[in-house]
């Protein structure tokens, strides 16, 4: 990253819980439950969890694609549509 790039000016390409349940207008511990339930994409950095963010686009795009609703628990990125 440059010296004058600040990280808000970064695109970022993992969330955290926090930020991604805001995004989604959940609580964060609803989505810590469909990640325990492994029904919602996330990456385990050590003891953390982060959301990618290119995970919410490609829902997001797959739900705009199909008209309809893309269910988290059974999406896989291979559903996008390219």
């Amino acid at each position: 990253m440059r010296e004058d790039t600040r990280p808000s000016e970064v695109a970022r390409k993992f969330l955290s819980v926090a930020a991604a349940a805001e995004v989604l207008g959940l609580s964060e511990m609803t989505l810590y439950r469909v990640i325990q339930a492994n029904s919602f994409p996330a990456v385990r950095v050590g003891r953390r969890l982060f959301i990618p963010s290119q995970a919410l686009d490609d829902m997001a795009t797959a739900a705009i694609a199909s008209g309809g609703v893309v269910d988290a628990a059974e999406w896989r990125p291979s559903q996008v549509a390219g």
